[in-house]
């Protein structure tokens, strides 16, 4: 046991000893006490060493923020269980085209469509349960799952888990180490939190909308719908931040995450330049930067390259590389500040430049210039971009029914293990029975749910 110095000064013994002990009882022998026998007790190998080993994750989310947050976890190495529609699945699941088409599986999964490029986005990593809570066993089925598991994510509206005892407060008495994770579109409180929330909705009443666009041009939403996507990485952060505060306590706990808060937060500086200010915001700017001049994407002869002279040393980089060493001593354009006043003239002599080449051309005259820049590369370019290849982004896995895929990998790469796709993501109710064995149903008792239509 390694003694420390406490900030008071004092010798102190406790915090080595209650994180050794948050370790132990978090994550080798987790809440809901499944321990060597219970779900997802797998080989050992490289997942021994992902963080998250050991932690089983009850996911009864749909679409994006919530399905984005239990795959985080999943990349981690938690075992992640899908709860979906016995029949229509995650509503994702029919978001196309594009479908990844089966080529291998049953009939009539040969004959359907194929699986959304959108659901497999999101759901790597998991085991599919596709399960009916309508009916009394389906309820069953949840509450032992919910016994075992370590946390819990929905995104139903506030109070709807409720009636079938799904809600934190019930949980809570029969698992008091669960976190349980509610996203919402405006929060478990306040006037709104009765309305659904949906990205787009929320990007345009919470300011993101409004700050987005050209600068001439109606507001417009953000190209991939990044609120759900911050609103699941601030829940799988609070939920990582619950299990460390689990460890010391021994409780779980609610955590209330809505996409209006996290969209407010994420406006960031912008939020903060008017809370200080008072003044509005300063509107839409595209590409530009409303301080910094010249510092936007430029149009060449084939598409358009960004252009970051944020400083006065850099904008006399890209004079030189635009071979106008004198614009460095023109007085419109010596400081920031006179550049930004002569913003339409400066941005107007540099276009008129960055024409006359095409792209890769002008990445070929800045490369070592040690100022920032890049091409405004789509899709299809940055999936096949050297450095994203280089930096394992793009990962093919073998699917079960549609064979081999490629999907964007997890972007973390740590020094002792190596979180990655392990697993395709599911298709609808491929581990129902699996997973209702480890729970401890008979074979014979997995036949009647599915007969019944409580499983399938």
């Amino acid at each position: 046991m390694a003694a420390f110095i406490s900030s008071r000064g004092a010798l102190s013994l406790v915090r080595p000893v209650i994180f050794r002990r948050w370790y132990c009882r978090g994550l080798a022998t987790v809440a809901g006490g499944g321990g060597e026998g219970g779900i997802g007790s797998g080989s050992g190998g490289e997942d021994g060493k992902l963080p998250l080993k050991g932690i089983k994750v009850l996911d009864m989310t749909r679409v994006l923020a919530g399905p984005y947050c239990t795959q985080i976890l999943g990349d981690l190495g938690a075992e992640v269980i899908k709860i979906e529609h016995p029949t229509r699945g995650d509503d994702t699941r029919a978001w196309g085209p594009p479908y990844a088409k089966h080529i291998k599986g049953t009939e009539a999964q040969k004959s359907a469509p194929g699986e959304s490029a959108y659901f497999l986005s999101v759901n790597r990593n998991k085991k599919s349960l596709a399960l009916s809570f309508q009916s009394p066993e389906g309820v069953k089925i949840l509450h032992k799952l919910a016994e075992e598991c370590d946390v819990l994510v929905e995104n139903y509206l506030p109070g709807a888990l409720g009636k079938y005892g799904m809600d934190y407060k019930t949980l809570s008495k029969v698992n008091p180490k669960l976190i349980y994770a509610s996203i919402t579109g405006y929060g478990q409180t306040g006037p709104y939190s009765n309305r659904a929330g949906y990205d787009v909705m929320v990007e345009a009443e919470m300011g993101l909308m409004h700050i987005t666009g050209t600068r001439d041009g109606p507001p417009s939403k953000v190209g991939v719908a990044v609120t759900d996507l911050t609103t699941g990485l601030y829940t799988s952060n609070s939920i990582l931040a619950s299990l460390i505060s689990r460890g010391i306590t021994g409780k779980g706990q609610h955590i209330d995450v809505a996409l209006s808060d996290c969209q407010v937060a994420t406006l960031s500086n912008l939020a903060s330049s008017h809370l200080i200010s008072g003044n509005p915001d300063s509107g839409r700017w595209g590409t530009a930067h409303p301080s910094i001049v010249p510092y936007k994407g430029f149009e060449t002869a084939d598409g358009s390259v960004m252009l970051g002279g944020g400083n006065d040393r850099l904008f006399g980089v890209l004079c030189d590389r635009l071979q106008k060493p004198e614009w460095k001593a023109d007085p419109k354009f010596i400081t920031n500040a006179q550049r930004v006043a002569n913003r339409d003239l400066l941005e107007e002599l540099i276009t008129t430049i960055t024409k006359t080449k095409t792209t890769q051309e002008w990445l070929e005259v800045l490369e070592g210039s040690g100022m920032p820049y890049a091409a405004v590369n789509d899709i299809e370019g940055t999936m096949k971009h050297e450095h994203v290849l280089a930096r394992n982004m793009v990962h093919e896995i073998d699917h079960p029914t549609c064979g081999p895929i490629k999907l964007v990998n997890t972007p973390v790469k740590f020094s002792e293990s190596a979180p990655s796709i392990r697993t395709a993501p599911p298709t609808l109710g491929q581990h129902t029975r699996e997973v209702l064995m480890q729970l401890g149903y008979s074979e014979k008792q997995v036949e009647e749910f599915s007969d019944s239509g409580v499983v399938a």
